[in-house]
């Protein structure tokens, strides 16, 4: 028996895996931010600069949907990464005092 590698083979243990098997794309959650009558803009456009590293003009083309619309999307990720901007988002906002609403939805 020892330690040679081939010996794991004679037990009919698979190492490599089933081949077979086709990896799936991670769902989407896109993350929203709402408005309200207290966050400024400029503080919404830091938060999709800092967080989300978004150009200013993109940034600000958020904002005003969020301001004009109700709600902006500000992109699209995997569901943990997602959840962890949406949680910095909250960080900063209570840290400036403002009520800034952040949610993820499943595309």
């Amino acid at each position: 028996m020892g330690n040679d590698i081939n010996s794991e083979y004679e037990f009919g243990v698979d190492i490599v895996g089933d081949q077979d098997q086709e990896l799936k794309e991670p769902d989407m959650y896109s993350v929203i931010l709402h408005n309200d009558h207290y966050t400024t803009m400029d503080f919404v456009v830091e938060v999709i600069v800092s967080v989300f590293q978004k150009p200013m003009i993109e940034a600000e083309k958020i904002m005003m949907d969020v301001h004009k619309k109700g709600k902006g999307t500000v992109g699209a990720y995997p569901y943990d990464i997602a959840a962890t901007r949406c949680v910095r988002v909250k960080q900063m906002a209570r840290e400036r005092e403002f009520p800034l609403k952040c949610t993820i939805e499943k595309v």
